[in-house]
């Protein structure tokens, strides 16, 4: 059932206006409310921006596995629900222990437990796993076999794609603060400027699935997502507390972002092809490499990432809900806002990995100290060996 969830305060105040203009001021407000609360969490730094995560993740799950509750009526399902959350915290200690050890790993060295941790961190997971799975056999019940298993895939297919995609962005933050905030602004800006294209222009419906999406807001968040994400990349790439990835220190036990930028924030000068030379009236034209590669992260998020939110509304009409929650006045729940952030994560964790991410010098040596001294005298004759083959020694 849908109900009025917006504040008594906005009731009073657009009490005059048309439900389509309320509606209108009450996503505006509280969207520049969002924005706000985004950079606050990116002024206080990577931590923070964490926990925040994962917290959004939780209540994603909790939103997702609520609607499964409520449409297979398994309140009564013996453990289901301590299960559902059982697996949560199983699979949120693989991924977190999992970025524990590759990007604190000297701290991990430093300590015995977490030595010991990291060392079986695999097979103590598998065997909380096998635990839950376990206690979900021994919890089947006669009559409500196919609803027990029909609740089971929910969960998993809920850990797919709540947990796993929300672990890829903060893998993305730690690559640095920009990997991080400029593929969440594009989409934010996509999402907001398709609406407001469409609400003042909009005629041609788009998708069956999402009736008030139209061509016109399509296309127009298109093109202002492209040239948002170009500004957004060139103010930022001049910051090395946004460009350098997020490293642990372990003399002061705290994170840092202090580097020599790469190649990728540094101004060059490219030729304008000799086809838009006219228009334009330059030749050459400064910017960084990065503002290249925002281009495709802004194209994704423009016109793959809306395929996250149709799946959303496919989603929901197949349960015949108007919203995963009430969360946000005019906006609905946690769900409905990163449904399409959850899709651009994984494409940005992917294009780093094919694009841009080379070996790491850094983590190759932190590893090899650890090693025995004969381990690593071995190692240092073969290089050796390698380096004088080629010429290098």
């Amino acid at each position: 059932p849908t109900s009025d969830d917006t504040p008594e305060v906005l009731n009073r105040a657009l009490s005059n206006l048309s439900s389509r203009w309320k509606n209108w001021w009450v996503r505006g407000i509280l969207t520049l409310a969002m924005i706000t609360f985004f950079f606050i969490i990116i002024y206080l730094g990577p931590m923070v921006l964490m926990t925040i995560v994962m917290c959004v993740q939780i209540k994603c799950f909790h939103e997702i596995i609520t609607i499964g509750y409520n449409v297979y009526h398994s309140y009564d399902l013996p453990w289901f629900r301590t299960l559902s959350w059982y697996f949560l915290l199983c699979v949120n200690y693989f991924f977190y222990g999992e970025t524990v050890t590759d990007y604190f790993f000297t701290l991990v060295q430093r300590e015995e437990p977490l030595r010991i941790l990291s060392k079986y961190h695999r097979f103590i997971s598998f065997a909380l796993y096998l635990t839950g799975f376990c206690m979900f056999v021994l919890s089947l019940v006669k009559k409500h076999y196919r609803l027990q298993f029909y609740m089971f895939g929910w969960t998993h297919v809920t850990l797919l794609i709540v947990v796993t995609q929300s672990h890829l962005i903060i893998h993305n933050l730690f690559e640095g603060m920009i990997w991080f905030i400029v593929p969440i602004s594009c989409v934010i800006c996509n999402d907001i400027m398709a609406y407001m294209f469409g609400f003042f222009f909009g005629r041609t419906p788009l998708i069956k699935l999402s009736p008030k999406k139209t061509w016109e807001g399509f296309i127009g968040g298109f093109f202002a997502t492209v040239l948002f994400g170009l500004l957004l990349s060139y103010v930022m790439s001049g910051y090395r507390c946004f460009t350098c990835p997020v490293e642990f220190n372990n003399d002061t036990n705290s994170f840092t972002v202090d580097c020599e930028p790469s190649e990728l924030f540094q101004l060059q000068e490219y030729n304008i092809p000799s086809v838009l030379q006219s228009v334009v009236g330059w030749k050459t034209v400064r910017m960084y490499p990065f503002q290249i590669h925002s281009i495709a992260l802004s194209t994704f998020a423009s016109l793959i990432g809306p395929f996250g939110g149709f799946f959303a509304s496919g989603f929901k009409r197949a349960f015949k809900i108007k919203d995963f929650a009430n969360t946000i006045p005019g906006h609905g729940g946690i769900m409905d806002r990163f449904d399409c952030q959850y899709l651009m994560a994984t494409f940005v964790n992917v294009y780093i990995a094919s694009f841009i991410r080379g070996p790491n010098p850094s983590k190759l040596i932190q590893q090899f100290l650890t090693l025995r001294p004969d381990q690593q005298l071995h190692i240092f004759n073969t290089l050796k060996a390698h380096l004088v083959d080629k010429g290098v020694l």
